[in-house]
């Protein structure tokens, strides 16, 4: 009996479509490339419940012929190669011929295009890649391709899809790298009939300031360099605004964004001398070669590339990036106003400087009432002399003498101690909770701070490593999401504004009801920008920008597993950003008593993000 068949078309096309579109974002880049390979100058990007229901691309290239509109649906169907030798001199975005038929196999599409040569267009129905129609129509020249009900036929498929904020922050995200690079076109966004983005066409950096702020230029060196290997163009980010996260970093290769680890870890190096420790720089560079020396048919989305000259580049790269950030960095140093020079003449030969000689009245008492007859004007000296009006007295000196006189009486003796100000430990911290069967250490326990970044403390069956930071975000962490009621809020003395992406914006949106139980208070100041009046007290309100980024990044990442919740996240990320940092140093009572909050705590052992927070060591592993 034979057990090997050859699977329908409609079975492969499915199983193809897995590997190149696996949400909705994967389509709009196809869509969106497939638009710039015909020419087009103006592109417009229509989607409805994230790409859900529909993702439709209307652009103005060069059109298809009625022939060309239904062979485009076939698999390997494709304008841009039509030898093996091509795929070395490649110029285009797409040329495997797999996206329209990968996304006709999971979905209801509708293409309608035109020719500038012909009066009529040409419109085609395909569902699962079934051709229900093909007819002529009225349309205008280009092409408009909607695609709707997506995975339609695959429902195990649509249930992996996520929220739909964080499927539309990947629309975006592809939108944002097709746009960046593609800055002689004009662009725009639609979602769910609002407009999110309307792009001009310009230069590279008026793209960047379109998409990020007019203000993000401010932030930016520029880069500009040309070997006989490669051309770099774009820009970097100052040291300055070095970020937590990798946000902001695109890397392109002959118009096309990549994802290449060393090219990467080639820019990172460069700032690693000029930025802290786990903190990453921004940067849009354009890398421009021969494609003989680029291999992109190594992955399906073609993100993923291949280099000859690797180490060649990546040592080109580091060096045009170090070049930039101590070019212009000093620059900015000599943009300001150069000090007048002072010219000092060198003294005569055979010059004895005389020594400076003081006059001062040893018997002045500035405490004491002046004589009528005294000029008080210059403190009680004369102006054309520095003889004294009032008679020479030595009481001055019984200013010092305290035997005989009452100190005077302050407040300081009122105040409570270092040890008396911290407030009185809970019965539930006295009686702390047993771990691992060991006795937890009292409030008044010694501490020792070890490296700016643990503390040590005893038991007594050990030693206790306490690490600071991990400790305070999980006491942090279980303060924020065990509170019932909203918290004290600080106003801020002068409001501040916040400014997102238009999908990070509606992510923060879904998140102010959860900031204001935690003590902030935020309002809409149209659709991206938000004033923020108040905050939690222990909150750096100079960092809100930089906070609120983060807590998005956080929030994108946690809502991948579907079993975190908004609050849980922002708990989290508060807590996080809101600890106290390794080499922060800490007083005696402040180590005690987050050793003591800690123990107070659901799960004292890790941090939320699953750290340990401390260690027993056992005297006898010691020696």
């Amino acid at each position: 009996m034979d057990l090997i068949n050859i699977l329908p078309d409609s079975v492969a096309n499915q199983i193809a479509a897995g590997e190149v579109v696996d949400r909705p974002a994967s389509a709009v880049k196809e869509l969106l490339e497939n638009a710039l390979d015909a020419g087009a100058t103006k592109i417009q990007l229509i989607v409805k419940d994230a790409g859900r229901t529909l993702m439709q691309v209307i652009d103005n290239g060069c059109g298809m012929s009625d022939s060309d509109a239904r062979v485009c649906f076939e698999r390997h169907a494709t304008s841009k190669i039509h030898k093996a030798d091509d795929l070395f001199a490649i110029h285009t975005m797409g040329f495997r011929g797999e996206a329209l038929a990968s996304i006709a196999a999971i979905a209801q599409v509708e293409l309608k295009t035109k020719t500038r040569e012909n009066e009529l267009g040409t419109q085609v129905i395909i569902e699962g890649s079934q051709i229900k129609e093909q007819s002529s129509c009225s349309c205008p020249d280009g092409t408009s391709i909607a695609v709707k009900n997506l995975f339609f036929n695959v429902p195990a498929r649509r249930n992996f899809l996520k929220k739909d904020t964080i499927e539309l922050s990947h629309i975006e995200e592809i939108f944002k790298r097709v746009a960046l690079i593609n800055y002689g076109t004009d662009y725009s966004f639609y979602s769910n009939g609002k407009l999110l983005y309307d792009l001009h066409a310009g230069n590279f950096a008026e793209r960047i300031s379109q998409l990020y702020g007019t203000n993000y230029r401010e932030r930016l060196y520029p880069i500009d360099e040309k070997t006989d290997i490669v051309s770099i163009h774009g820009y970097v980010s100052k040291p300055e605004f070095a970020r937590k996260s990798r946000g902001e970093q695109y890397l392109f290769v002959n118009n096309r964004f990549i994802k290449h680890p060393a090219l990467s870890a080639a820019v990172e190096k460069a700032y690693a001398d000029v930025i802290p420790d786990r903190y990453y720089p921004s940067y849009f560079l354009h890398l421009e070669l021969d494609p003989a020396r680029i291999d992109i048919n190594i992955h399906p989305t073609k993100t993923e590339v291949k280099f000859v000259d690797e180490h060649a580049l990546f040592a080109i790269l580091r060096a045009a990036t170090k070049k930039a950030l101590g070019q212009f960095s000093l620059g900015n140093e000599l943009q300001f106003n150069p000090i007048e020079e002072v010219d000092f003449l060198p003294p005569p030969k055979d010059y004895v400087p005389q020594q400076p000689n003081v006059r001062y009245n040893p018997d002045y008492n500035p405490f004491t009432n002046p004589t009528p007859q005294s000029n008080t004007s210059n403190g009680g000296f004369h102006n054309s002399n520095f003889e004294v009006d009032r008679p020479k007295s030595s009481k001055w000196t019984s200013f010092f003498d305290t035997d005989d006189r009452q100190a005077p009486q302050t407040h300081l003796d009122s105040l409570p101690s270092e040890e008396e100000s911290i407030a009185t430990p809970q019965p539930q911290v006295m009686a702390m909770r047993q771990m691992e069967g060991e006795a937890q250490p009292t409030t008044d326990s010694p501490c020792l701070q070890l490296q700016g970044r643990y503390i040590v403390s005893t038991l007594p069956s050990g030693l206790l490593l306490v690490d600071q930071q991990a400790a305070h975000e999980r006491v942090l962490f279980e303060r924020l999401s065990s509170r019932q009621h909203a918290a004290a809020a600080q106003q801020l003395l002068f409001p501040v504004n916040c400014q997102f992406s238009p999908a990070d914006a509606d992510i923060f949106n879904e998140l102010i009801p959860d900031l204001k139980e935690q003590g902030f208070e935020v309002g809409a100041l149209g659709q991206t920008t938000f004033v923020v009046t108040a905050t939690p007290p222990d909150l750096n309100d100079g960092e809100l920008q930089q906070v609120f980024d983060q807590m998005i990044l956080d929030y994108k990442g946690s809502m991948l597993q579907k079993f975190n919740d908004s609050r849980t996240c922002l708990c989290r990320s508060l807590a996080k950003q809101m600890a106290v940092k390794a080499g922060t140093a800490l007083q005696q009572a402040e180590m005690q008593q987050l050793i003591a909050d800690l123990f107070c705590c659901q799960v004292p052992s890790v941090s939320p993000s699953g750290k340990k927070t401390m260690v027993v060591v056992d005297p006898a592993t010691l020696f």
